[in-house]
Order: structure tokens, then C-alpha cells, then sequence
């Protein structure tokens, strides 16, 4: 079977409940069939200790839950606009002759992937929290970690296929600078002496409520010559790691670039997945400001359908900066005649003029 039918996405709402209820109600409809590899959990914000409360709640609860078989997960302070809480499921149906692995390092579980097309790493949960200061040395922290986990499976960061970066108050200050600027100048440390010929990858830069920065991947190592990785640009935009300064805030008198592509596919005997980066309403590298939402809205959904050619969208994410956009953003969505799964969030966005910003996986 092709991984692109092997591959699967999905989310689970909770209705309101307290906080172990709605955990042990998503729990319980998790899917029968295949292997869960991440869970990630978006939630409304609460204090920080009670959020550090929450993740060990939900810890103990996926632990008990999974066993042995562990999952990749997250927990995101993202207020759900249309649920309580959203648990996004992503799992995997291997076939026979292939062999699963959950690990863990420094008590953060991962699943590692092995067929005859390559090695596949899901990992998640790297964070550096309220133990550090200030956004730069939490930024390190989370890298740190999965460094880590890169090291221990043998994995590199140009391995990395995607990348989801959640920052808090992610267009905030800090004593180092703006808080986004501060994360890419870590990455971009991080990211340093790895060969990425085949291209950065493709992420999303998003913020979250707590949390300071909380990163999660999916990486691949491809052995065969019809599995392949491909980087993915848009005409309509310059390449967010070619941004030049003027679009750039500053961190310890540093401006570099945010190191992701628009979007990245892999190929299996001719079929794709296509992870599509956090997307906007930037065009060349300017953001459209004072147009209104239901206009970012379009030209966010005209980039992404640059991104994919003739795949077929599988889930969305829609990031809005203002809660009161909700309903506008949903009859936009509505408009298209998706029919899946969407997660509309709560969520600063990496610029402040724009007000909508879309991620999604896509097949054909």
C-alpha cells in the first residue's frame, strides 16, 4: 500500500466539560484501526500553572491510555472557536512487513517509522517553558530537545520534512527583542552547517497564549529513488527565507530570515503528501493591509492553491487573530466546498497587520 493511503488526519472535538472529562472523552474515540503517532491537543488559555497542571494531567491520561505505544504529543493554549477543546489525530496503518518503534527521550515520547522507503520520524512536545526567562533561551531549550532525539535516531535537521513552531505572544517583546525574531535567530543557529539542498522545511511560525515555544516535526530519511522529498515555491511570493530586512523585526541586533519553504512534498511511486506551510495573505513580501478579512482570506487560499497544483486538500487549520472574525471566517471556508475536517483557532500571527493565517495537508 502507497504511504499516502497509510498516512491519515483527522481531529476530534469535545463538548464542554471539565478538563478530565472532555480529555477522557477524546481518549475514548481515538481510531480503531493503525498506529495514533501524534496527538496535539489546542486549548483555551488558562494560568500557567494550571496549564503545567493540565500537561501532566494529559500525560498520565495518554500514558495510562496507550501503554507501551506511546504517541508523539502537544498540548497548544489555542482558544478552539468552534469546540471546546480539538484534538488532531494523526496516525499511520503500517503494513506487515514494517516496524514501528515508540521511543522516548528525556520522558518525550516519539514513534519511529521503518518500510523499504525510508525512516520516518513524528516527534513533538519540545519546549522550553516558564524555567527560562526569556524567549531566546527558550527557544534553545526546545531546539536542545529535539536535537536530541535528531541525534539519538541518527536524523539530521535537514532531515526535517515539517515543522510546527508555536511561540508565545509571538509578536511580544522581551528584553532580547521581538519574540518570533528571537525564535528565528535560534533556528537559524540550529539550523547552521546542515545541508538543505532539498530545501528548508515547511513549517508554521504561530502564537500561542502560554506555553513560551513548543515545537513538533515529522522527518524523513528516503532510501529508495521513486521516494523523494521536494521543496515547494510560490510565484506569487518570495521565499520567506529570502525576506529581506525591511520585513524583518530585530533580536540582539540580528534580522535573520524565518528558514522554511512554502510548502514540501514526498513522493512515494508517484503519489504525494504535501505539508503546507502556515499561509497568508503576503504577496512578493509585503502583507495586504486594511483590506478586511474575507480579502486575506482569498488571497490566503489563492497562495495555498498555488502550493498544491491538483492535490486534494485532507485538513485545514485556520489561525485568526481576532475571535469576532469567527463567523465571517467560517462562511469563507464554507464557500469552497471542502468537506474536512477544519480547526478554526485562536492565535496571534507573525504579523501584526494580518489577521488570518491557514496550514493544511494535502494528497494526490
Amino acid at each position: 500500500m502507497n504511504y499516502c493511503d497509510k498516512i491519515h488526519y483527522s481531529h476530534l472535538t469535545a463538548s464542554a466539560a471539565d478538563f478530565p472529562a472532555m480529555i477522557d472523552d477524546l481518549l475514548s474515540r481515538m481510531p480503531k484501526k493503525g498506529t495514533v503517532l501524534r496527538l496535539v491537543l489546542f486549548g483555551v488559555p488558562v494560568s500557567g500553572e494550571e496549564y503545567v497542571a493540565q500537561r501532566r494531567m494529559l500525560r498520565t491520561k495518554v500514558r495510562a491510555f496507550f501503554g507501551d505505544c506511546e504517541p508523539a504529543f502537544s498540548y497548544v493554549l489555542q482558544p478552539v472557536l468552534n469546540a471546546s477543546l480539538v484534538m488532531e489525530v494523526h496516525s499511520y496503518l503500517p503494513d506487515a512487513d514494517e516496524r514501528v518503534f515508540y521511543r522516548q527521550y528525556e520522558n518525550l515520547p516519539y514513534v519511529l517509522v521503518e518500510n523499504e522507503s525510508g525512516r520516518f520520524l513524528f516527534a513533538g512536545g519540545f519546549q522550553g517553558d516558564e524555567a527560562y526567562k526569556d524567549m531566546e533561551q527558550r527557544s534553545v531549550e526546545a531546539f536542545r530537545q529535539l536535537k536530541g532525539v535528531l541525534d539519538k535516531e541518527s536524523f539530521l535537521f535537514g532531515n526535517i520534512v515539517r515543522q510546527w513552531n508555536y511561540i508565545e505572544q509571538i509578536t511580544g517583546y522581551d528584553e532580547t527583542g521581538q519574540h518570533y525574531q528571537s525564535f528565528n535567530n535560534v533556528r537559524t543557529a540550529f539550523y547552521a552547517g546542515n545541508d538543505w539542498s532539498k530545501g528548508y522545511p515547511a513549517a508554521t511560525g504561530i502564537g500561542m497564549s502560554r506555553g513560551g515555544v513548543l515545537i513538533d516535526v515529522d522527518a524523513a530519511m528516503l532510501h529508495t529513488p521513486d521516494a523523494f522529498v521536494t521543496p515547494i515555491d510560490n510565484k506569487l511570493q518570495v521565499a520567506a527565507h529570502a525576506y529581506s530586512e525591511q520585513v524583518l523585526e530585530e533580536a540582539r541586533q540580528k534580522k535573520t530570515t524565518p528558514k522554511f519553504e512554502r510548502a514540501k512534498s514526498m513522493t512515494f511511486h508517484g503519489r504525494r503528501l504535501v505539508y503546507i506551510s502556515g499561509t497568508a495573505a503576503i504577496r512578493g513580501e509585503e502583507s495586504l493591509k486594511g483590506v478586511g478579512l474575507e480579502r486575506q482570506l482569498q488571497i490566503t487560499m489563492e497562495n495555498i492553491a498555488q502550493l498544491i497544483d491538483d492535490a486534494r486538500l485532507m485538513m485545514l487549520r485556520v489561525y485568526l487573530k481576532n475571535e469576532s472574525d469567527y463567523d465571517e471566517a467560517k462562511r469563507g471556508i464554507e464557500s469552497y466546498g471542502l468537506n474536512i475536517p477544519v480547526s478554526f483557532l485562536q492565535a496571534g500571527v507573525c504579523r501584526e497587520e494580518l489577521l488570518i493565517e491557514i496550514e493544511g495537508i494535502a494528497m494526490e
